[in-house]
């Protein structure tokens, strides 16, 4: 992402680390520290990774203990769903690929909830699942889809989850630093967050949960994070994190930038080919993501193309194995193979340039061109 010439738009995917962030983890790598340890530069260590937490929860509005350290979101997600207790699990079919994939192997009842056209679950259908008992049932919903951005109404879902007895989970990871958390708030028992889609390094995460609740780790070893994550804290990757949520106003101001340039770029489409989409487009949308159906042309042909001209973007989740496919999360709004297969997604960040947007658009209309002259 530093290589001269490249235009760097899939921050969904993962955001370049911020140099403040680099310039803090340096500083605690040279430090060293086992948080564990009783001596000072144990002590240290400990002292810096619970001042993160701090930071962290500040920004995310909860009780610093309710924050687990993972090593990334899709840990947190898998902690979530495979460790609550729950004997029910109700969740979407357009969830991140860690939830999917956790809800094969959860060992109980599992409820999936379609979404509609605009990928917005129905309330009312939630709440007819929700009759058959809530009692020992976890909702696992992503706030901010991660290929769509589409965003979920969760104040309206955590009443109706709440009101049936059951527990709320949200992966809100894809939502963090583009709009703001107040996980208190919004009444949610958990949530999962990662680093890397921040600014911040790859490989770390959390889980924020209810100190009441029983989740336990697939990680076993000396009861590091309150008992509830065995193993050595990664002290230089936690603070990291810190470091890149503390950045979090300064990112939502940006998004209202971005929002701008992504609203104007997509009516610029629009002109160009009328035929074009942009799924979610109808729904609250993250502020720096489009999900573009260009016709007749593959997204694993835009997706080459673009490389091309030195564009980096995506076709989908970055965590489905590098294929490119048809996208679940399409097909789940009910669009057909088509489309689905002739879909990218452009997402932009904290370094993102209005030329940037300019120069994706550019090749946009090159690519729709060629193929449809």
């Amino acid at each position: 992402m530093t290589d001269k010439g490249i235009i760097y738009l899939d921050y969904n995917a993962t955001a370049p680390i911020r140099p403040e962030v680099i310039e803090v983890m340096v500083e605690i790598m040279e430090e060293g520290g086992n948080p564990s340890s009783i001596h000072s530069a144990g002590r240290k260590a400990k002292s810096r990774m619970e001042q993160a937490r701090l930071t962290i929860s500040e920004i995310i509005k909860c009780r610093s203990q309710m924050i687990v350290f993972t090593s990334g979101g899709t840990e947190a997600n898998n902690m979530a769903v495979l460790s609550s207790g729950c004997t029910r699990l109700i969740t979407t079919s357009a969830e991140h690929d860690s939830i999917r994939s956790a809800s094969s192997r959860f060992n109980g009842e599992v409820d999936i909830l379609p979404v509609d056209k605009d990928g917005l679950i129905d309330l009312s259908q939630l709440e007819m699942l929700l009759t058959k008992g809530g009692d020992n049932t976890l909702v696992s919903i992503l706030y901010a889809n991660n290929e769509t951005g589409v965003v979920q109404d969760i104040n309206n879902i955590s009443a109706a989850v709440h009101a049936a007895g059951a527990l709320l989970h949200i992966d809100a990871i894809q939502a963090l630093a583009k709009v703001p958390i107040d996980f208190m708030g919004m009444g949610v028992d958990m949530m999962s967050l990662s680093s890397h889609k921040i600014g911040g390094p790859q490989g770390v995460g959390a889980l924020v949960a209810l100190e009441k609740l029983p989740v336990k780790s697939f990680v076993m070893g000396g009861g590091q994070e309150i008992g509830r994550r065995g193993g050595t804290e990664n002290i230089a990757g936690i603070v990291g994190f810190a470091s890149a949520v503390s950045m979090v106003p300064t990112s939502l101001l940006k998004m209202k930038e971005l929002e701008i340039w992504r609203d104007e770029m997509e009516e610029n489409i629009l002109k160009h080919c009328p035929q074009a989409m942009f799924l979610g487009k109808n729904a609250v949308r993250l502020p720096n993501i489009s999900t573009i159906y260009m016709p007749n042309v593959t997204n694993e042909t835009q997706v080459m193309n673009f490389d091309l001209d030195k564009i980096c973007i995506s076709s989908g989740s970055a965590c489905s194995s590098g294929k490119v496919k048809a996208s679940h999360v399409t097909l789940a709004m009910n669009y057909d193979e088509k489309i689905a297969t002739s879909t990218i997604r452009m997402s932009m960040g904290w370094r993102s340039i209005k030329t940037d947007v300019e120069a994706f658009l550019k090749s946009w209309k090159k690519q729709y061109d060629r193929k449809n002259a």
